[in-house]
């Protein structure tokens, strides 16, 4: 079985101590190539560095989170134009809106998810899209863009039958994480995910965050990590009513290409 980590925060300081362990523990469990997520001014050129030292197996994306939209800068901006300028950089985003937290001000995340739709004009690479509790306001930023933009996937999908459907008429992707797992918050999605299709279907960790709930033992740090990807694909692999391995290859065919990866 051969799994693609759409969506790794391996920049994250939670894995500065044992990084290579975490990288070999996804090997042995099946995971061939991850993308690393970019999403501030600070982890995005990290990604791309941790890309650039793991050719073919790691790739990165460059963006910044609507959480740190308020330091989307004219100057920001270069930053991420010269790291798109990378082949490794397979992505622009994370980028979106997020009115959950409001941990920058909704203008400020409004500019900034627009200057980044427009290096995805620029540019033409695929979009990692974030979009939590501002569905409205995000389809009609996108709509601004209709007919500019390359493929796009709303990752770490969490949201409504309604927002599946919406993102779905707009030949969008969609990334599904631990989230499935959690009994409290992801019933919902294991009826939803049935009606994603196989070629528009991807998966990913988050790691560090959202440690599925149903891994057995659970581990005492509760950090999630890109081995755990092997367990996310058995769990959607059974809501979908489908082999393990039909799901596997789906998501590994779509996420090679969507991003452009190499085949291994």
């Amino acid at each position: 079985m051969e799994l693609i980590d759409i969506g790794a925060n391996l920049t994250h300081e939670s894995f500065d101590h044992d990084r290579d362990a975490v990288l070999q523990r996804a090997r042995a469990a099946g995971v061939a190539q991850m993308v690393i997520t970019g999403a501030s001014r600070e982890h995005s050129p990290r990604a791309l560095e941790l890309a650039r030292a793991h050719p073919g197996e790691l790739f990165a994306t460059a963006g910044v989170h609507p959480h740190h939209a308020s330091e989307y800068t004219a100057e920001c901006d270069a930053e991420m134009r010269t790291l798109h300028a990378h082949p490794e950089v397979v992505a622009v985003g994370e980028c979106g809106l997020d009115f959950f937290r409001d941990f920058s001000p909704r203008p400020a995340q409004r500019r900034a998810f627009e200057m980044q739709l427009q290096i995805g004009v620029d540019t033409g690479k695929p979009l990692f899209l974030h979009q939590r509790d501002a569905h409205e306001d995000f389809m009609a930023m996108m709509k601004n863009f209709d007919g500019r933009l390359g493929p796009a996937v709303v990752h770490c999908f969490t949201g409504t039958r309604e927002e599946l459907f919406d993102y779905l008429d707009q030949d969008w992707y969609v990334g599904i994480t631990g989230w499935l797992c959690d009994e409290r918050r992801g019933l919902h999605l294991r009826e939803l995910v049935k009606h994603i299709p196989a070629d528009r279907l991807m998966i990913e960790t988050d790691a560090p965050y959202l440690l599925p709930r149903t891994v057995k033992p659970s581990p005492s740090h509760r950090r999630n990590e890109p081995m755990y990807l092997a367990h996310i694909v058995e769990e959607l692999a059974r809501d979908r009513g489908e082999y393990v391995a039909t799901t596997a290859a789906h998501s590994t065919a779509a996420a090679r290409a969507f991003f452009r990866l190499p085949s291994r």
